[in-house]
Protein backbone atom coordinates (compact mmCIF):
# COMPACT_ATOMS: atom_id res chain seq x y z
CA UNK A 1 0.00 0.00 0.00
CA UNK A 2 1.21 3.32 -1.04
CA UNK A 3 1.05 6.54 1.42
CA UNK A 4 -0.81 8.39 -1.29
CA UNK A 5 -3.82 6.12 -0.67
CA UNK A 6 -3.93 7.91 2.77
CA UNK A 7 -3.41 11.46 2.78
CA UNK A 8 -5.80 13.66 3.69
CA UNK A 9 -7.94 14.94 0.20
CA UNK A 10 -10.37 18.28 0.27
CA UNK A 11 -13.55 17.76 0.20
CA UNK A 12 -14.29 18.44 -3.60
CA UNK A 13 -11.52 16.15 -3.73
CA UNK A 14 -12.47 13.08 -1.75
CA UNK A 15 -16.50 13.39 -3.68
CA UNK A 16 -14.19 13.09 -6.85
CA UNK A 17 -12.60 9.92 -5.78
CA UNK A 18 -15.49 8.54 -4.44
CA UNK A 19 -17.17 8.93 -8.19
CA UNK A 20 -14.35 6.60 -9.83
CA UNK A 21 -16.48 4.14 -7.94
CA UNK A 22 -20.00 2.96 -8.77
CA UNK A 23 -22.03 0.10 -6.42
CA UNK A 24 -22.58 -3.04 -7.72
CA UNK A 25 -24.46 -4.79 -4.89
CA UNK A 26 -25.08 -4.85 -1.17
CA UNK A 27 -22.85 -7.36 0.84
CA UNK A 28 -23.53 -6.82 4.15
CA UNK A 29 -24.74 -4.72 7.29
CA UNK A 30 -22.99 -4.45 10.39
CA UNK A 31 -23.26 -2.53 13.93
CA UNK A 32 -20.50 0.10 12.83
CA UNK A 33 -20.85 -0.15 9.06
CA UNK A 34 -22.15 -1.47 5.91
CA UNK A 35 -20.43 -3.33 3.38
CA UNK A 36 -21.31 -2.98 -0.61
CA UNK A 37 -19.17 -4.44 -3.88
CA UNK A 38 -17.97 -1.64 -5.93
CA UNK A 39 -16.87 -1.31 -9.55
CA UNK A 40 -14.05 1.47 -10.40
CA UNK A 41 -15.16 3.14 -13.25
CA UNK A 42 -11.95 3.75 -15.18
CA UNK A 43 -10.23 0.08 -14.84
CA UNK A 44 -13.44 -1.95 -14.02
CA UNK A 45 -11.81 -3.42 -11.00
CA UNK A 46 -14.23 -4.57 -8.32
CA UNK A 47 -13.70 -3.74 -4.96
CA UNK A 48 -15.48 -3.98 -1.40
CA UNK A 49 -16.39 -0.47 0.07
CA UNK A 50 -16.85 -0.02 3.91
CA UNK A 51 -19.07 2.71 5.14
CA UNK A 52 -18.69 3.58 8.52
CA UNK A 53 -21.99 4.66 10.43
CA UNK A 54 -20.29 6.92 12.70
CA UNK A 55 -19.55 10.10 11.77
CA UNK A 56 -15.31 11.61 11.74
CA UNK A 57 -15.43 15.18 12.00
CA UNK A 58 -11.39 15.56 11.48
CA UNK A 59 -9.08 13.41 9.25
CA UNK A 60 -6.71 12.84 12.40
CA UNK A 61 -9.74 11.08 14.13
CA UNK A 62 -10.11 8.80 10.73
CA UNK A 63 -6.47 8.36 10.91
CA UNK A 64 -6.64 6.98 14.64
CA UNK A 65 -8.82 4.57 14.14
CA UNK A 66 -7.63 0.64 14.83
CA UNK A 67 -8.38 -0.54 11.85
CA UNK A 68 -6.76 1.65 9.58
CA UNK A 69 -3.58 1.90 11.46
CA UNK A 70 -2.94 -1.71 11.44
CA UNK A 71 -3.73 -2.39 7.74
CA UNK A 72 -1.58 0.52 6.30
CA UNK A 73 1.63 -1.27 8.34
CA UNK A 74 0.45 -4.69 6.76
CA UNK A 75 0.85 -5.53 3.21
CA UNK A 76 1.30 -9.40 3.10
CA UNK A 77 -0.58 -12.22 0.91
CA UNK A 78 -2.71 -12.88 3.66
CA UNK A 79 -3.87 -10.01 4.82
CA UNK A 80 -6.59 -7.97 3.25
CA UNK A 81 -5.58 -4.87 1.08
CA UNK A 82 -6.69 -1.54 2.66
CA UNK A 83 -6.14 0.55 -1.00
CA UNK A 84 -7.41 3.81 0.33
CA UNK A 85 -9.85 5.91 3.03
CA UNK A 86 -11.81 8.56 1.52
CA UNK A 87 -13.84 11.12 4.22
CA UNK A 88 -16.81 13.02 2.37
CA UNK A 89 -19.00 14.92 4.29
CA UNK A 90 -17.96 13.37 7.40
CA UNK A 91 -18.73 9.81 6.20
CA UNK A 92 -15.56 7.47 6.23
CA UNK A 93 -15.21 4.85 3.41
CA UNK A 94 -12.95 2.36 3.48
CA UNK A 95 -12.26 0.49 0.28
CA UNK A 96 -10.72 -3.12 -0.04
CA UNK A 97 -9.53 -5.33 -2.07
CA UNK A 98 -12.74 -7.35 -3.32
CA UNK A 99 -12.85 -11.20 -2.25
CA UNK A 100 -15.50 -13.74 -3.51
CA UNK A 101 -16.75 -14.80 0.13
CA UNK A 102 -15.58 -15.53 3.67
CA UNK A 103 -14.65 -18.65 5.21
CA UNK A 104 -17.96 -19.37 6.92
CA UNK A 105 -19.88 -18.72 3.90
CA UNK A 106 -17.47 -21.54 2.09
CA UNK A 107 -18.26 -24.21 4.01
CA UNK A 108 -21.52 -23.74 4.61
CA UNK A 109 -22.26 -23.95 0.78
CA UNK A 110 -20.02 -27.07 0.14
CA UNK A 111 -21.98 -30.66 -0.20
CA UNK A 112 -18.86 -32.39 0.91
CA UNK A 113 -15.72 -32.06 3.94
CA UNK A 114 -12.93 -30.37 2.55
CA UNK A 115 -9.90 -33.36 1.94
CA UNK A 116 -6.94 -32.56 4.26
CA UNK A 117 -4.57 -31.13 1.85
CA UNK A 118 -6.99 -28.61 1.81
CA UNK A 119 -7.29 -27.89 5.50
CA UNK A 120 -3.49 -27.59 6.00
CA UNK A 121 -3.29 -24.83 3.03
CA UNK A 122 -5.52 -23.07 4.54
CA UNK A 123 -4.42 -23.11 7.83
CA UNK A 124 -0.88 -22.27 6.50
CA UNK A 125 -1.97 -19.33 4.64
CA UNK A 126 -4.00 -18.06 8.25
CA UNK A 127 -0.49 -18.69 9.96
CA UNK A 128 1.82 -17.09 7.47
CA UNK A 129 -0.98 -13.83 7.86
CA UNK A 130 -0.70 -13.95 11.56
CA UNK A 131 2.95 -14.46 11.58
CA UNK A 132 3.45 -11.17 9.69
CA UNK A 133 1.04 -9.18 11.66
CA UNK A 134 2.28 -10.44 15.28
CA UNK A 135 5.94 -9.44 13.77
CA UNK A 136 4.82 -5.93 12.70
CA UNK A 137 3.63 -5.76 16.15
CA UNK A 138 -0.37 -6.26 15.85
CA UNK A 139 -2.53 -9.05 17.42
CA UNK A 140 -5.71 -9.42 15.64
CA UNK A 141 -8.32 -10.41 18.61
CA UNK A 142 -11.29 -11.46 16.87
CA UNK A 143 -9.96 -14.15 14.66
CA UNK A 144 -12.94 -16.60 13.36
CA UNK A 145 -14.63 -18.07 9.75
CA UNK A 146 -16.36 -14.66 8.81
CA UNK A 147 -13.45 -13.20 9.06
CA UNK A 148 -11.45 -15.33 6.60
CA UNK A 149 -12.05 -14.21 3.53
CA UNK A 150 -11.53 -16.24 0.61
CA UNK A 151 -11.44 -16.79 -3.54
CA UNK A 152 -12.53 -20.57 -3.11
CA UNK A 153 -10.07 -22.79 -0.53
CA UNK A 154 -6.61 -21.47 -2.80
CA UNK A 155 -6.51 -18.14 -0.66
CA UNK A 156 -7.41 -16.94 2.37
CA UNK A 157 -6.63 -13.49 3.85
CA UNK A 158 -7.38 -12.07 7.26
CA UNK A 159 -9.91 -9.24 7.17
CA UNK A 160 -11.99 -7.27 9.75
CA UNK A 161 -9.30 -5.21 12.10
CA UNK A 162 -11.25 -3.41 14.12
CA UNK A 163 -10.08 -4.65 17.30
CA UNK A 164 -6.16 -5.24 16.77
CA UNK A 165 -4.23 -4.26 19.22
CA UNK A 166 -0.75 -3.31 19.15
CA UNK A 167 1.11 -5.64 21.03
CA UNK A 168 3.22 -3.15 22.21
CA UNK A 169 0.13 -1.04 24.08
CA UNK A 170 0.06 -1.32 27.82
CA UNK A 171 -3.16 -3.31 29.24
CA UNK A 172 -5.51 -3.98 30.68
CA UNK A 173 -7.31 -4.60 27.60
CA UNK A 174 -11.13 -5.40 27.39
CA UNK A 175 -12.40 -8.63 28.03
CA UNK A 176 -14.84 -8.70 25.86
CA UNK A 177 -13.12 -9.42 22.43
CA UNK A 178 -13.70 -12.19 19.61
CA UNK A 179 -16.68 -14.25 18.74
CA UNK A 180 -17.48 -16.23 21.76
CA UNK A 181 -16.68 -19.53 19.70
CA UNK A 182 -13.13 -18.86 19.49
CA UNK A 183 -12.76 -17.14 22.61
CA UNK A 184 -9.65 -18.26 24.70
CA UNK A 185 -9.69 -19.25 28.11
CA UNK A 186 -8.10 -16.56 29.42
CA UNK A 187 -10.48 -14.23 27.82
CA UNK A 188 -13.84 -15.96 28.86
CA UNK A 189 -12.01 -15.73 32.83
CA UNK A 190 -11.88 -11.78 32.42
CA UNK A 191 -8.35 -11.39 32.06
CA UNK A 192 -7.40 -8.33 31.20
CA UNK A 193 -3.62 -8.71 30.22
CA UNK A 194 -3.58 -11.07 27.20
CA UNK A 195 -1.47 -11.02 23.74
CA UNK A 196 -1.59 -12.62 19.82
CA UNK A 197 -1.70 -16.38 21.76
CA UNK A 198 -5.74 -15.42 22.08
CA UNK A 199 -5.12 -15.60 18.02
CA UNK A 200 -3.42 -18.74 18.12
CA UNK A 201 -6.46 -20.69 19.87
CA UNK A 202 -8.90 -19.42 17.92
CA UNK A 203 -6.67 -20.86 14.93
CA UNK A 204 -6.90 -24.25 16.70
CA UNK A 205 -10.84 -23.80 17.32
CA UNK A 206 -10.92 -22.58 13.31
CA UNK A 207 -8.73 -25.49 12.03
CA UNK A 208 -10.92 -28.08 13.40
CA UNK A 209 -14.30 -26.66 12.19
CA UNK A 210 -12.45 -26.90 8.51
CA UNK A 211 -12.21 -30.51 9.31
CA UNK A 212 -15.26 -31.00 10.60
CA UNK A 213 -17.93 -28.19 9.20
CA UNK A 214 -19.13 -27.90 12.67
CA UNK A 215 -17.50 -25.50 15.73
CA UNK A 216 -15.79 -27.66 18.27
CA UNK A 217 -16.58 -24.96 21.31
CA UNK A 218 -20.40 -23.77 20.32
CA UNK A 219 -21.30 -22.24 23.99
CA UNK A 220 -24.59 -20.25 23.93
CA UNK A 221 -22.65 -18.07 27.37
CA UNK A 222 -19.62 -17.58 28.68
CA UNK A 223 -19.68 -19.82 31.13
CA UNK A 224 -21.19 -22.52 28.92
CA UNK A 225 -18.38 -21.80 26.24
CA UNK A 226 -15.99 -22.76 29.43
CA UNK A 227 -17.98 -25.83 30.39
CA UNK A 228 -17.59 -27.05 26.64
CA UNK A 229 -14.02 -26.15 26.80
CA UNK A 230 -13.83 -28.70 29.73
CA UNK A 231 -15.74 -31.26 28.09
CA UNK A 232 -13.12 -31.47 25.35
CA UNK A 233 -10.22 -30.54 26.71
CA UNK A 234 -10.47 -32.26 30.50
CA UNK A 235 -10.00 -29.75 33.79
CA UNK A 236 -6.95 -28.12 33.71
CA UNK A 237 -4.62 -29.31 36.52
CA UNK A 238 -4.00 -26.29 38.85
CA UNK A 239 -0.10 -27.19 38.11
CA UNK A 240 -0.89 -26.34 34.06
CA UNK A 241 -1.96 -22.94 34.32
CA UNK A 242 -1.90 -21.55 37.72
CA UNK A 243 -2.84 -18.14 36.61
CA UNK A 244 -6.45 -19.78 35.25
CA UNK A 245 -6.97 -21.02 38.59
CA UNK A 246 -6.39 -17.22 40.25
CA UNK A 247 -8.65 -15.41 37.31
CA UNK A 248 -11.49 -18.03 38.19
CA UNK A 249 -11.08 -17.51 42.00
CA UNK A 250 -11.48 -13.59 41.78
CA UNK A 251 -14.81 -13.97 39.73
CA UNK A 252 -15.70 -17.29 42.27
CA UNK A 253 -15.95 -19.41 39.34
CA UNK A 254 -14.71 -22.94 39.96
CA UNK A 255 -13.84 -25.78 36.98
CA UNK A 256 -16.46 -28.21 35.98
CA UNK A 257 -15.01 -31.28 36.90
CA UNK A 258 -14.11 -33.58 33.29
CA UNK A 259 -11.71 -35.86 31.97
CA UNK A 260 -10.61 -35.04 28.38
CA UNK A 261 -11.99 -36.56 25.32
CA UNK A 262 -9.50 -37.51 22.91
CA UNK A 263 -9.67 -34.28 20.08
CA UNK A 264 -8.79 -37.48 16.76
CA UNK A 265 -12.22 -39.09 18.03
CA UNK A 266 -13.89 -35.65 17.61
CA UNK A 267 -11.82 -34.59 14.58
CA UNK A 268 -11.30 -37.92 13.00
CA UNK A 269 -10.74 -36.84 9.78
CA UNK A 270 -7.38 -35.03 10.47
CA UNK A 271 -4.11 -37.23 10.49
CA UNK A 272 -1.82 -37.50 13.91
CA UNK A 273 0.31 -34.48 13.02
CA UNK A 274 -3.10 -32.23 12.86
CA UNK A 275 -4.12 -33.48 16.07
CA UNK A 276 -0.86 -32.66 17.70
CA UNK A 277 -0.79 -29.27 16.44
CA UNK A 278 -4.35 -28.45 17.18
CA UNK A 279 -3.55 -29.78 20.95
CA UNK A 280 -1.12 -27.36 21.13
CA UNK A 281 -2.66 -24.27 19.78
CA UNK A 282 -5.61 -25.46 22.00
CA UNK A 283 -3.31 -25.57 25.30
CA UNK A 284 -5.30 -23.34 28.49
CA UNK A 285 -1.98 -21.79 28.96
CA UNK A 286 -1.49 -19.51 26.72
CA UNK A 287 2.04 -19.61 27.20
CA UNK A 288 2.38 -22.97 25.83
CA UNK A 289 0.71 -22.40 22.75
CA UNK A 290 3.05 -22.04 19.57
CA UNK A 291 3.72 -18.82 18.29
CA UNK A 292 2.43 -18.50 14.35
CA UNK A 293 6.03 -18.91 13.16
CA UNK A 294 6.26 -22.10 15.04
CA UNK A 295 3.37 -23.51 14.25
CA UNK A 296 3.94 -23.12 10.90
CA UNK A 297 7.25 -25.29 11.78
CA UNK A 298 5.25 -28.13 12.86
CA UNK A 299 5.44 -31.61 11.33
CA UNK A 300 1.99 -31.02 10.01
CA UNK A 301 3.20 -28.75 7.43
CA UNK A 302 6.87 -30.76 6.71
CA UNK A 303 6.13 -33.19 4.84
CA UNK A 304 3.53 -30.94 2.59
CA UNK A 305 6.82 -28.98 1.94
CA UNK A 306 8.82 -31.81 1.02
CA UNK A 307 6.16 -32.78 -1.68
CA UNK A 308 6.11 -28.98 -3.14
CA UNK A 309 2.46 -28.67 -1.99
CA UNK A 310 3.43 -25.69 0.40
CA UNK A 311 6.16 -23.10 0.35
CA UNK A 312 9.09 -24.45 2.23
CA UNK A 313 12.08 -23.16 3.95
CA UNK A 314 15.52 -24.68 4.84
CA UNK A 315 15.35 -25.31 8.27
CA UNK A 316 14.24 -28.43 10.39
CA UNK A 317 10.93 -28.72 12.41
CA UNK A 318 12.16 -31.31 14.53
CA UNK A 319 16.06 -29.83 15.28
CA UNK A 320 15.39 -25.91 14.91
CA UNK A 321 16.92 -24.20 17.92
CA UNK A 322 17.79 -20.88 18.75
CA UNK A 323 19.15 -18.92 21.88
CA UNK A 324 17.81 -22.31 23.54
CA UNK A 325 14.45 -22.21 22.25
CA UNK A 326 12.68 -25.74 20.64
CA UNK A 327 10.38 -24.66 17.58
CA UNK A 328 8.32 -27.76 18.16
CA UNK A 329 8.02 -27.93 21.54
CA UNK A 330 5.24 -25.54 23.19
CA UNK A 331 7.63 -23.79 25.89
CA UNK A 332 9.41 -20.53 26.49
CA UNK A 333 7.74 -18.99 23.74
CA UNK A 334 8.43 -15.45 22.00
CA UNK A 335 5.98 -13.27 21.22
CA UNK A 336 7.48 -10.10 19.69
CA UNK A 337 10.72 -11.57 18.37
CA UNK A 338 11.81 -14.02 16.14
CA UNK A 339 15.08 -13.06 13.75
CA UNK A 340 14.30 -16.10 11.00
CA UNK A 341 10.97 -14.92 10.69
CA UNK A 342 11.47 -12.75 7.32
CA UNK A 343 13.44 -15.03 6.38
CA UNK A 344 11.20 -17.58 6.54
CA UNK A 345 7.71 -15.71 4.96
CA UNK A 346 10.28 -14.39 2.32
CA UNK A 347 10.91 -17.05 1.22
CA UNK A 348 7.31 -18.56 1.23
CA UNK A 349 5.04 -15.71 0.20
CA UNK A 350 6.17 -14.86 -3.34
CA UNK A 351 5.39 -18.18 -5.05
CA UNK A 352 2.40 -19.26 -2.32
CA UNK A 353 -0.69 -18.95 -4.41
CA UNK A 354 1.12 -20.94 -7.23
CA UNK A 355 1.80 -24.21 -4.92
CA UNK A 356 -1.78 -23.83 -3.03
CA UNK A 357 -3.23 -24.04 -6.08
CA UNK A 358 -0.71 -26.80 -7.41
CA UNK A 359 -1.79 -28.70 -4.03
CA UNK A 360 -5.74 -28.21 -5.07
CA UNK A 361 -5.21 -30.21 -8.07
CA UNK A 362 -2.85 -32.77 -6.59
CA UNK A 363 -5.43 -34.07 -3.94
CA UNK A 364 -8.52 -34.07 -6.81
CA UNK A 365 -6.29 -36.25 -9.00
CA UNK A 366 -4.95 -38.31 -6.23
CA UNK A 367 -8.65 -38.66 -4.41
CA UNK A 368 -9.41 -42.12 -4.63
CA UNK A 369 -12.86 -41.29 -3.26
CA UNK A 370 -14.93 -38.42 -2.55
CA UNK A 371 -14.81 -37.37 1.36
CA UNK A 372 -17.95 -37.96 3.67
CA UNK A 373 -20.62 -36.02 3.79
CA UNK A 374 -20.29 -33.38 6.64
CA UNK A 375 -22.21 -33.87 9.54
CA UNK A 376 -23.03 -30.61 10.55
CA UNK A 377 -24.01 -29.59 14.21
CA UNK A 378 -27.78 -28.28 15.42
CA UNK A 379 -27.93 -26.28 18.28
CA UNK A 380 -26.78 -28.09 20.96
CA UNK A 381 -23.57 -29.52 21.26
CA UNK A 382 -23.11 -33.08 20.21
CA UNK A 383 -26.10 -33.44 18.19
CA UNK A 384 -25.77 -34.03 14.99
CA UNK A 385 -27.51 -34.29 11.37
CA UNK A 386 -26.55 -34.36 7.97
CA UNK A 387 -27.49 -31.36 6.31
CA UNK A 388 -26.17 -28.87 3.37
CA UNK A 389 -26.68 -25.99 5.73
CA UNK A 390 -24.41 -24.93 7.81
CA UNK A 391 -24.78 -24.23 12.07
CA UNK A 392 -26.71 -20.39 12.04
CA UNK A 393 -24.20 -17.81 13.71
Amino acid sequence: MTMTSLRRFSSKQAKARMNRYVTLAQLGDGTYGSVVLGQRVDTGEKVAIKRMKRKYFSWDEAMSLREVKSLKKLSHTNVIKLKEVIRENDTLYFVFEYMKENLYQLMRDRDKLFPEALVRNMTFQVLQGLAFMHRNGFFHRDMKPENLLCCGPELIKIADFGLAREIRSQPPYTDYVSTRWYRAPEVLLHSTNYGPPIDMWAVGCIMAEMYTFRPLFPGNSEIDQIFKICSVLGTVDKRDWPEGYQLAAAMNFKFPQFSRTPLASLVPNANDAGISLMEDLLSYDPAKRPTAVQAIRYPYFKMAQKLGMLPSNSTSHLNLTQSGVSYDLPSARRWKQDSELEDLLGNAIPNAETHLQRALLNDRAKAGRPPAPPVLLSRSWGESKPSKHYITR
